[in-house]
């Protein structure tokens, strides 16, 4: 066994001047052996590692030296050695790292003469004058304060002695000095050069910290009167640092860094040397506030700093001196006095007034972290603060609130920085808090109280709330939590399905149950509060495990039950036993479900979370029978995908990757590897490979430890150990499984397997390939591979999937030192397959050649083919250079061969790109050149002649191909260029369209449309330059006389890969080839003038190119070509990107009529190629992103009408890809408002064009600012965020969208009810619903909510329904909780009485609407208080029922009468429970309505007339939540007149089926399936309780109505609820009700089926008609051979793989049901012919290609598998399914897959 080897550590070595060398040589003695000697031998050493061992020996020697021999020259002269090596060494250098940390020791004799040395050389490298030099000296100066005790040594030495060396502190400040503005200077004058202003930036911030380090390190010296001396040139010197950092902090064109620290270094600077101290937080004070007075500041200070005291700060500086204020002054201890207080209070006002401004993403992100720094400092201060302070900090507080409401705004904040900083101010906050409380109890402070009821009533979906609820746990203690709801647990745990929750809820769930574990231990005995803890934290758990959905009990085992188990180890054992009992039931509902875990897989999941934690180890699991060997295969083969992972997961996952495997656990890998290979899901796919890797890599470690082990034993030892444990029986066992698998693998790439199976097999090979790479030692040798298995890794090359083609030539790569390539057979057939392939019309084959090609290129005979081509062999001689590798000389002959059939191919092209299109596709040649470049170390060539040359081939044939090509893929209709048609007459009108958009004249196909015919390729052999080429665009007739059309899409597939290939190619050559930057240099392949040519290529074709594929491509390689451009040394080449963007955009801005630019096809090319262009700018500047987005926005939102709308079309359609683009990250946040803006105004625009881009532009920026929508649901608020969040974060559109709103409100006010509808009304409307109320909402926003109501409410006056539609919802965000009572009576209030002689019904239905929404969102809402949500709602009810005759026929408006009827529902839902007095009169008013309606009258309206559909839906509605109400018990049992009249509900549920509308139907016929859906689960008594009263005496009614109905789906629903009925009850009724018998009514049931069109008629009805079978055949003894034969038939025909997927889905699901009658039964009540056909279905519905309908399916083997008969293995049914099993398998019917579900009927232990 091999061991992996470590990483190499580079350690340049020290080298000596001559001078020194000589010094030390004249001290060294001649044995070698004194200090000088080895120092001498240590300089002399060419490696730094050896110098280093060298250098820790002479510093142990020099510890040991005693006083004298401290004075000694020699020593002196080595102290002064080291001292000059220190200084010359890299600050990251190990050697002086090692040197630092090894003086610190010295003796106390010899400190003294170190000092001295290292002194005189310090003092040498500030004497520098080199700018190039001035980084290595600040290092030099920070490392002395860093690293080492003898630095500080050093400086209070100079300090100190300041007399003997007086200019030593001011030489350093004057360097300092010197050094900054020579640095700033130097960068103002190499503005544009990016990396040197990159370097220089680094060079300035570290001058800065040097300057501060030096002055913190020596502080304490610098207090005396001579330190102060105004006239010293030490205070000038200090006075002119200052001046800089002033002038750097004012800078913002510097580096952000830069900046800050500059901030922090004038607040030290000014602490340092100001005085008196104590008026010191004045000063600062005075400059945030911006109330300095010069007069009243120091001289030194206004000259210094003139620019902070007189001119505006900007908000960076703003920020940058809060910072230093937190940071640089003392806030402990008290030293700060009352002006300290008062400056802290005034920074927490700045601060977070900059946080409603800063909207960067750094700057935010600054602002936060400072923020969080205050909040520590603030409760430094209140240790011994005043008592103002802490009455201005507590929960109270103003500044407190302003605190809570940047967390509640910022923690969601897309930053995770932000959303981190904001949970630890929370979390300050809290502290803050209790340190101004007067020793009262925390957990009853109302602050705490109020702040866990606002969470707690906030949604689960908010980020934010699970880190604060967490904070406040750790505060108040999870009881208080836990007491307010028990819950809440449980609630978290459902929560977990979302996978962007997860992670924060299993934090949260973590700390309760730790806080709550610690809670309980103190308050409890063990066995008491371990039941308790188990109660409330692991059953909610368990339940979660056996019956969650799929992703839910994913998330929680990955990010919850290893945090459990780490808390409590000991629970392992309670869910063992739990989850044991319950799979030892042997029910289905245990053993789970394709949907479902059960208890059989929640227990795999814990035994596996434990084991991969180190909790148990697998010989505990089978000693201790945990789980059987039995369980374990079921779960290797489970239904669930998660559940045999987590099977897997078992048996490979360890603690200890070192452990030992067992043969059980060999023999179930390999169990399990023969069933799940073709794994339908690429993540159980992926989930596979990795946990086998996992083992793989447990057998190679722990095979080397039983190696180690018996390389260490004695013979003795090996005597005694042999009876325990036989090492190498094991490690045999390990190369025969290894072997094992790597046979089934290999065997599991047989030609025609599926795609899954290859990838599994192919992937776990290449581990195996990768772990066991070393032959010698190792306990498996992988690379002994046939070459039979090699033409099988070969012919995985011709898969159509692209991964599989990499994994095996990976692979093969892999094994290829191992390979005997010289056997490899026709390697002349292969090398000409790759070259037919490589001109394949199928795009893949293109693929496939090109990993053939790379394969064979490192065959060493691979030249010789390609020299029989004349023309390689005329360019390229074999022994031209032997230095050169074989894989060098192959790929460059390749290529060669490759390029001049291709130059040959594109000859012949620009003749008929027709015949090229179908017989020669030319994008797979350059394809397979690209391919083998790309394997190929083009910086470490050795043919250097021959590859340039190459490389200007093949960029002079990219060109001539595009030239052959763009035509067609710049045309202005790319798609449909080349018409094809049979008919000439058709051809003959095509001929104008032709000659129009002819590009290029010398292509023949523009001459006249044609039918081209198919032929064989031509001989290409025969074809010169000097021979005509017959024009192959005529007929052509191949050998076997067929003819074909080439369609458009052939050419046009032709044209636009081999675009996409050119552009990838040339991309390719820029990013990977050296540049040649001198003409006459010999180590660059590709020259500058050939860059930027290749720039100009890509610019015409982005510009230009209609296609998209076409440019899209074009773009993937101008790409490579940006990041090597931005990143180039060459001036000229490193601002062609930003030449480039400034010509695009004022091309964009001339309106040039001759422009080339495409205006349509969403700018076609140009946002890709302004794209590219940004994204090549260094991350750390976004200068160019900066401007462009300014001039775009400018574009988009033109501030004059121009005639020329192509810019502001140009500048939306870039917009729109900026936004869309990832890569901008959060630089391009603070563009959104502007974004929003020119989408809503471009809306209002005339000309379509500016509409449509506007349009998209704004679908775009509500994706990015809500998020991806992943539902359906569209008042889902998981894409919303509250209006608090979204002004605060966008305060810009604040004011926009108001007065926007103002204007569109304006027109809806009109008197005769026109329409007037404003364009922008949908956009408005469509944001504002996008927001949604919040309980964190406070009363300290400066942006409220109010102004926009009186609006919105307006807007719902619109004459458009939608619109009225969406402001209801819109107005719900703007309406605080406590103010939706108020707002909802005046609406009310607001209606029309009956009298009103003219009633706008537009305006009465948008206020309903209104009132609907805002009653919605509060009886939904958690944080209202329970006694004003009840008056309100008696003030709520007194309102509606003062107008309810709007929903009466006094109204003759239907659609107002149904929003009416509509807000009657919200209500009647929500109080149908309620008994109290005053709400009988609701109920009364409800009855009124009902009765009076048209549905209980007679209805005489026709379906045309406007509102008449939703009325009788609404009313139905209506109608169905009294019925509800008037089921209920505790309803029905009150003395209430109401009740009594709502009794009689069955009669109205007969009423409302036999209504002649199918609107009323089939709301109803809904209902009544809820109801006995309800009644099937709750197993109601006979007793008429619930539902049930509702559902008596149905039977006739339904039956008739079966008879009788026309609408499909009201036809639908009744055979749904016929199914769901007790057929005992209806079959007695069929003679009276529809004069069928029994056996009639099934024949019935059965004709259904085949008579009707609709898959869910059909589904449902073979549903119905199976059930009464099973009925008829378990209670009646008639004969029903016929009619058994016929459903039979039904059956196995719905079983067919034509079928629809609902259709055979119901058929699994009849078969799950019939299983126990009919398929498990002894007597084969079928017989043995058709129950063999039944077990044929379930077979061939395994073999299904829809999921659901194989899991389904596999449920049959589930049911029959709980049936004792089945148990016991010995039963005729186990025998009729082996039977069929073997009958299917010998007409090789049966699919691998299916032994997965198969096998499971026979693993019962």
């Amino acid at each position: 066994m091999v061991l992996k080897k470590k990483k190499e550590i580079q350690v340049d070595a020290f080298v000596l001047e001559c001078q020194e060398l000589e010094t030390l040589r004249s001290f060294a003695d001649a044995e070698d052996q004194n200090l000088a000697s080895l120092l001498l031998h240590c300089v002399q050493l060419s490696d730094g590692i050896h110098q280093i061992y060298s250098m820790k020996q002479i510093v142990t020697l020099l510890k040991k030296m005693d006083r004298n021999s401290a004075c000694s020259p020699m020593i002196k002269c080595c102290l002064d050695i080291i001292g000059v090596m220190y200084f010359s060494l890299g600050a990251k250098n190990p050697l002086k790292k090692m040197l630092a940390s090894s003086l610190n020791g010295l003796p106390e004799q010899l400190m003294t003469e170190a000092v001295h040395s290292f002194v005189r050389c310090l003092k040498e490298e500030l004497k520098t004058t080199d700018l190039c030099l001035y980084r290595k000296v600040m290092d030099n100066l920070a490392s002395c304060m860093e690293n080492f005790s003898l630095g500080m040594i050093i400086c209070n030495i100079i300090f100190h002695i300041f007399n003997l060396f007086s200019c030593d502190l001011e030489l350093v400040l004057q360097f300092l000095q010197k050094s900054v503005l020579e640095i700033q200077e130097e960068n103002r004058q190499l503005s544009g050069n990016s990396i040197v202003e990159t370097r220089l930036m680094h060079d300035l911030l570290m001058a800065i910290k040097v300057s501060m380090m030096l002055l913190q390190k020596v502080q304490e010296n610098f207090q005396g009167s001579l330190w102060r001396k105004p006239g010293s040139l030490l205070w000038q010197s200090m006075c002119g640092l200052l001046k800089s950092f002033t002038n750097f902090l004012m800078n913002e064109g510097l580096l952000p860094t830069v900046q800050t620290t500059s901030g922090l270094a004038v607040i030290l600077f000014t602490k340092t040397m100001f005085e008196p101290v104590e008026k010191l937080p004045c000063l600062v004070s005075d400059l945030l506030l911006r109330s300095v007075k010069c007069a009243s500041v120091p001289e030194w200070f206004v000259s210094s700093c003139e620019c902070l005291c007189t001119e505006e700060l900007s908000d960076s500086v703003l920020l940058s001196l809060c910072h230093g204020a937190l940071a640089m002054l003392e806030w402990k201890n008290g030293s700060m006095s009352e002006n300290g207080e008062k400056l802290l209070l005034d920074i927490a006002l700045v601060l977070l007034s900059l946080a409603s401004r800063l909207k960067e993403s750094n700057m935010a992100v600054s602002l936060s972290r400072i923020l969080a720094i205050w909040t520590n400092s603030a409760l430094d201060v209140l240790e011994s603060s005043s008592q103002n302070l802490k009455s201005s900090l507590n929960g109270n507080s103003n500044t407190t609130g302003k605190l809570l409401e940047y967390v509640y705004t910022h923690w969601e904040h897309p930053l995770d920085a932000v959303r981190h900083q904001a949970k630890l101010i929370f979390k300050n906050i809290l502290r803050i808090h209790q340190a101004t409380l007067k020793g009262s109890v925390v957990k009853s402070d109302p602050f705490f109280s109020m702040l866990t009821e606002s969470l707690l009533s906030l949604e689960w979906h908010v980020k934010g709330k699970y880190a604060s609820l967490g904070c406040l746990v750790e505060c108040v203690g999870v009881e208080n939590i836990l007491t307010v709801d028990r819950t809440i647990p449980a609630q978290i745990l459902d929560v977990m399905g979302d996978q962007s929750l997860a992670p924060y809820a299993s934090d949260l769930l973590e700390t309760m149950f730790i806080n709550h574990k610690s809670h309980l231990i103190s308050a409890f005995q063990k066995n008491i509060w371990i039941n308790h803890w188990h109660d409330t934290w692991v059953s909610p758990l368990l339940l979660i495990l056996c019956e969650g959905n799929p992703d839910q009990t994913t998330y929680v085992i990955d990010y919850y039950l290893p945090k459990l188990l780490k808390c409590s180890p000991d629970s392992l054992s309670y869910m063992i036993k739990i989850l044991q009992a319950s799979a030892d039931t042997l029910l289905i509902l245990s053993l789970g479900s394709c949907n479902t875990r059960g208890a059989l897989g929640a227990l795999m999941a814990c035994l596996r979370t434990a084991r991969a934690h180190g909790h148990l180890q697998f010989r505990e699991i089978m000693r201790d029978d945990l789980l059987s060997i039995g369980y374990v295969k079921q779960g290797l083969v489970h239904q669930h995908n998660q559940v045999r992972v987590d099977a897997l997961g078992l048996l490979c996952e360890t603690h200890r990757s070192t452990e030992i495997l067992t043969m059980e656990e060999m023999q179930l890998i390999q169990f399990f590897i023969t069933y799940n290979l073709n794994s339908q899901s690429p993540a159980v796919r992926q989930q596979i490979c990795s946990l086998l890797k996992k083992l793989f890599c447990r057998i190679q470690e722990s095979s080397q430890v039983l190696y180690k082990l018996e390389q260490n034993k004695t013979k003795q030892e090996l005597i005694k150990e042999s009876a325990k444990w036989d090492h190498f029986a094991t490690l045999q066992q390990y190369k025969d499984f290894m072997s094992s698998i790597c046979d089934k693998l290999f065997e599991a790439l047989f030609p025609g397997s599926s795609h899954p199976t290859r990838f599994s097999s192919l992937t776990i090979l290449g581990s195996i390939a990768e772990i066991f790479s070393a032959p010698e030692g190792e306990v498996f040798d992988f690379h002994k591979i046939d070459p039979t298995r090699v033409q099988m890794l070969i012919q995985c090359f011709a898969s159509t999937f692209e991964e599989v083609k990499v994994l095996a030539f990976e692979l093969l790569m892999k094994l290829y030192d191992r390979l005997d390539l010289q056997d490899l057979e026709n390697l002349h057939l292969l090398f000409q397959a790759a070259m037919d392939l490589s001109i394949s019309t199928k795009p893949y084959d293109c693929v496939t050649a090109s990993y053939l090609l790379n394969f064979l290129i490192h065959h060493k005979g691979l030249l010789n083919v390609c020299l029989k081509n004349q023309q390689v062999a005329d360019t390229f001689q074999i022994d031209e250079d032997m230095s050169a590798s074989t894989m060098e000389k192959n790929t460059l002959a390749v290529i060669k061969y490759l390029l001049s059939n291709l130059e040959r191919e594109i000859f012949q092209a620009e003749k008929s790109l027709l015949q090229a299109a179908a017989s020669f596709p030319m994008y797979g040649r350059v394809h397979c050149i690209t391919g083998a470049l790309q394997q190929l170390p083009l910086n470490n060539l050795t043919l250097m002649t021959e590859w340039r040359q190459m490389v200007t081939k093949l960029i002079l044939m990219s060109y001539r191909l595009s030239s052959v090509v763009s035509p067609i893929v710049q045309s202005s209709s790319p798609e449909g260029l080349i018409p094809m048609d049979n008919d000439s007459e058709t051809a003959g009108r095509l001929q104008m369209i032709l000659h129009e958009i002819q590009p290029r004249d010398t292509n023949d196909y523009f001459t006249q449309a044609k039918i081209f015919k198919e032929h064989h390729r031509v001989d290409f052999a025969k074809l010169t330059d000097d021979e005509p080429v017959e024009n192959v665009c005529t007929e052509i007739r191949g050998k076997e006389g067929q003819t074909c059309d080439v369609t458009a899409q052939m050419v046009l597939v032709c044209c636009w890969r081999s675009m996409k290939e050119i552009s990838l190619l040339l991309g390719m050559l820029c990013k990977l080839l050296p540049l040649q930057t001198v003409s006459e240099s010999s180590d660059g392949l590709i020259a500058v003038e050939q860059v930027k040519d290749i720039g100009d290529y890509f610019k015409h074709h982005l510009l230009q190119s209609r296609h998209r594929g076409a440019f899209e491509l074009a773009y993937t390689g101008f790409v490579m070509l940006t990041e090597i451009l931005s990143r180039c040394t060459n001036e000229s080449l490193r601002t062609l990107p930003q030449q480039w963007l400034y010509n695009v955009l004022e091309e964009i801005k001339s309106c040039d009529p001759s422009s080339k630019l495409c205006a349509t096809r969403r700018s076609a090319g140009i946002p890709f190629y302004i794209q590219a262009l940004l994204a090549s700018e260094p991350k750390n500047k976004t200068n160019l992103l900066k401007m462009t987005m300014n001039e775009l926005v400018s574009l988009a939102v033109p501030v004059n009408e121009s005639l020329n709308i192509i810019p502001q079309v140009h500048a939306l359609n870039i917009l729109r890809a900026l936004f869309r683009d990832t890569r901008f990250g959060e630089n391009i946040i603070p563009y959104i408002a502007d974004g929003i803006q020119a989408a809503v105004l471009g809306f209002t625009s005339p000309v379509w064009a500016v509409r449509n881009s506007s349009t998209l532009l704004f679908s775009t920026l509500i994706t990015r600012i809500f998020g991806v929508k992943r539902g359906k649901d569209e008042n889902s608020k998981k894409n919303r965020m509250t209006g608090r969040e979204f002004f605060s974060r966008f305060p810009t559109l604040y004011p926009f969208l108001l007065q926007q709103l103002e204007v569109v409100a304006r027109t809806m006010d009109s008197e005769t009810g026109e329409l007037k509808l404003h364009p922008s009304l949908f956009l408005l409307l469509l944001i504002l619903g996008k927001l949604y109320p919040s309980p964190m909402d406070g009363t300290y926003s400066a942006l409220s909510m109010a102004p926009f109501v009186p609006f919105i409410m307006r807007c719902g006056h619109s004459p458009v329904y939608r619109s009225r539609e969406m402001a209801g919802r819109a107005l719900v965000p703007f309406v605080m909780i406590s103010q939706i009572p108020h707002t909802v009576q005046s609406l009310l209030a607001g209606l029309p009485e009956c009298t009103n002689p003219c009633i706008q019904q537009n305006s009465v239905h948008g206020m309903l609407l209104q009132v609907f929404h805002l009653l919605g969102s509060y009886l939904e809402s958690k944080h209202r208080v329970n006694s004003d949500l009840q008056q309100g709602l008696v003030d709520i009810i007194t309102c509606i029922k003062a107008k309810v005759w709007l929903a009466k026929r006094q109204n003759p408006c239907l659609v107002t009468r149904a929003a009416y009827l509509d807000v009657l529902v919200v209500l009647s839902d929500y109080l149908g429970k309620s008994r109290r007095k005053e709400l009988f009169g609701f109920w009364e008013e409800i009855s009124k309505v009902i009765s009076a309606s048209e549905l209980m009258t007679g209805i005489y309206y026709f379906s045309a007339i406007p509102g008449f559909t939703q009325y009788l839906q609404s009313i139905t509605k209506l109608v169905i939540s009294v019925l509800s109400v008037a089921a209920d018990p505790d309803f029905s049992n009150s003395s209430s007149p109401v009740a009594e009249q709502m009794m009689n509900s069955s009669s109205m549920v007969v009423h409302l089926l036999q209504s002649d509308f199918h609107e009323v139907r089939l709301p109803m016929l809904e209902a009544v399936l809820l109801w006995w859906k309800q009644v099937n689960s709750k197993q109601a008594t006979e007793e008429k309780m619930g539902p049930l009263s509702l559902l008596s005496d149905l039977e006739v009614i339904l039956l008739r109505m079966a008879m009788k109905e026309k609408h499909p789906e009201c036809f639908c629903k009744v055979l749904e609820i016929l199914h769901c009925m007790d057929l005992r009850n209806v079959l007695p009724r069929t003679q009276d009700s529809i004069k069928m018998n029994p056996k009639e009514f099934l024949n019935w049931a059965m004709n259904i089926i085949s008579a009707s069109d609709s898959i869910k008629i059909q589904s449902i009805a073979l549903k119905l008609a199976s059930k009464l079978v099973t009925h008829l055949v378990q209670n009646c003894q008639e004969v029903m051979e016929s009619e058994m034969r016929q459903w039979i038939q039904l059956v196995t025909s719905c079983c067919g793989d034509e079928e629809q997927t609902a259709i055979r889905l119901a058929a699994a699901e009849v078969l799950i049901n019939i299983t126990p009658l009919f398929l498990t039964n002894q007597k084969l009540i079928l017989g043995l012919s058709s129950t063999l056909a039944m077990w044929k279905c379930i077979l061939l519905l395994l073999q299904s290609e829809e999921l659901i309908v194989r899991d389904t399916a596999a449920d049959v083997i589930r049911v029959a598998q709980s049936q004792s008969n089945i148990c016991n293995k010995t039963g005729t049914v186990c025998l009729l399914l082996n039977l069929v099993i073997f009958l299917l398998l010998q007409k090789h019917y049966l699919k691998r897959h299916l032994f997965c579900l198969v096998h499971q009927a026979l693993l019962q232990p």
